[in-house]
């Protein structure tokens, strides 16, 4: 879960000692900028990392970045963000720290047994509270005056940028000596001794690391955890177009569950150790049975189901579960048992309809009315070339009267597919 830490040496001498069972309790933070409304999977080893130190007995901070994001962060990009309205930022806010609290709420209440030790504490703040009360000149002549300049030209995000047709704003530039400036103040005011950050943040944990260093003297660390990449190599995020959202309205239980249930074998050892808190040996043990059953896809379903209880809870998983029974296993049961928010969800392309029932009412009348089918001899044959199904059951006869209870589920509710991917939600009136 930890691909870099630094200062190397300093951290490998004084890191382990701190971070040993009955040492005081070391404080770590991490940042989030809530250049969206919602965390997505690539942030999701970030909070791995905070929560396996809160395991560990210490105490975690999530930052949400309240006035770093109406800047933008340099760090891999090779054209600067859409700047924000401060309005959109504030939105944006509320909803990553609605996120975070369901994160650690969830890790607490399904995946920590009280005789585990000390949890520790956890806390959500928003560097606008500091940050957005900093005079401009006071900044500048204060921790602006130990940051330098060649130190900061230098770093691979700032050069890249520089070297490209668009350049760098002034506001982009100075970026890393806010998020410097977060540590400082989390070290000042909450003891904080470790940031943690994706790959891409090592330059930013650098600056932090110079800035408390020269003006406190205490010895501080950063930590880096690996990035999420897509099969095609490309970082997991908004700006990529490939994010898998953390919040249900953007990416349903169902859509995260099945984002984890595709990983490949090659790849879903690791994400179990990345993803989940099952222990090694258990990975292990998993894995093993995988090879011998490669057919269950016992470890992806594994790594699926913690993942989906990790960020929407129990009730979630059992959604998630219930919509896969649904569509891949044509469960009439897990139909029925499902909410009108899980039908939106799993069909969210689907077309839906409010349909008066009529006593007599046949299957070529359903289909028109949904306006699934073409009228004349076209429609009516491909319900009798077995094209359409009600309830994952194939329909053939057009003649054939809706029965409740077969066609029309207890929920009033029917599913009617046309072809392989032509979903229609029908909802019943009047039953």
């Amino acid at each position: 879960l930890f691909q870099e830490v630094f200062p190397a040496q300093s951290a490998e001498e004084q890191l382990p000692g701190l971070l040993e069972p009955g040492r005081p309790p070391l404080t770590a933070y991490c940042g989030f900028d809530p250049t969206a409304d919602s965390l997505h999977v690539g942030h999701l080893l970030a909070v791995m990392a905070l929560l396996h130190f809160q395991r560990a007995g210490h105490d975690v901070i999530a930052v949400v970045g309240g006035a770093t994001a109406r800047l933008g962060d340099p760090s891999g990009r090779e054209r600067a963000r859409e700047p924000l309205s401060a309005e959109q930022v504030r939105a944006h806010a509320r909803g990553l720290r609605a996120g975070l609290g369901r994160l650690f709420e969830n890790h607490r209440e399904l995946f920590w047994t009280a005789g585990g030790g000390r949890l520790g504490q956890a806390a959500l703040l928003d560097n606008a509270c500091w940050l957005g009360r900093q005079p401009l000149l006071d900044f500048l002549g204060g921790a602006g005056g130990r940051l330098r300049m060649g130190t900061l030209l230098s770093r691979q995000s700032c050069q890249a940028r520089l070297r490209s047709p668009e350049g760098m704003s002034l506001a982009e530039f100075l970026y890393p000596a806010l998020q410097a400036y977060d540590f400082l103040h989390l070290h000042q005011h909450h003891g904080c001794r470790v940031q943690l950050g994706g790959a891409d943040q090592m330059g930013n944990i650098m600056s932090g690391y110079e800035l408390v260093t020269k003006m406190t003297g205490t010895d501080v660390f950063g930590i880096t955890v690996p990035l999420i990449t897509s099969t095609t190599g490309d970082k997991l995020g908004k700006t990529a177009g490939n994010a898998v959202w953390l919040n249900r309205d953007k990416t349903s239980p169902f859509e995260l569950y099945q984002f984890f249930v595709r990983q490949q074998d090659n790849i879903v050892e690791k994400y179990l150790k990345l993803f989940t808190f099952i222990p090694l040996e258990e990975i292990d043990h998993i894995m093993e049975m995988h090879a011998k059953e490669p057919e269950k896809w016992g470890p992806q379903k594994r790594l699926a189901a913690e993942v989906t209880k990790l960020v929407h809870g129990r009730e979630g998983l059992e959604s998630a579960k219930r919509c896969t029974k649904a569509l891949y296993y044509s469960s009439v049961e897990a139909l029925e048992a499902m909410s009108d928010q899980e039908l939106q969800e799993l069909f969210r392309q689907a077309p839906s309809a409010e349909l008066m029932f009529e006593p007599g009412m046949n299957v070529l009348d359903l289909c028109r009315k949904a306006n699934a089918i073409p009228d004349g001899p076209s429609g009516y044959q491909k319900i009798t070339d077995g094209g359409v199904s009600i309830n994952g059951i194939r329909v053939t006869n057009p003649e054939t009267v809706l029965i409740l209870g077969q066609h029309i589920l207890k929920n009033g509710v029917s599913l009617l597919r046309i072809g392989k991917k032509n979903y229609y939600i029908i909802k019943w009136l009047q039953l």
